[in-house]
């Protein structure tokens, strides 16, 4: 793999500070509705799955700051959906951000 002259500049870091502030600018809750968990269980791991494959491409292509950019979507998309429950990962506080106990939490009826 030949490494490209790829670099996290000033203004790309910018970018990416920007895409994010305006994305958790534009976020809403939503109203609690009907979900189509299997549904939404396959879309999340489909689109981790892409972005996992994406990261392999670039990195093949010597592209290591978009492959690791993609690597970060990829476990970010695994991480929402074990946070949601979508999936179940026993509780794995070292590959996600849930434990036992906010698993747990989940489930309980209010």
């Amino acid at each position: 793999m030949a490494i490209t002259d790829e670099k996290v500049t000033a203004e790309k870091l910018a970018k990416y500070f920007d895409v994010t502030d305006q994305a958790l600018k534009k976020v809403k809750l939503t109203k609690q509705g009907k979900i189509d968990w299997e549904k939404a269980a396959e879309d999340f791991l489909d689109m981790a799955q892409r972005y996992f494959d994406d990261a392999h491409h670039f990195a093949k292509q010597g592209n290591i700051v978009t492959a690791f950019a993609a690597l970060n979507y990829a476990h970010g998309w695994l991480d929402a959906g074990a946070r949601l429950g979508l999936f179940d990962v026993d509780g794995d506080n070292r590959l996600f951000t849930v434990d036992k106990e906010y698993v747990e939490s989940l489930t309980k009826i209010k």
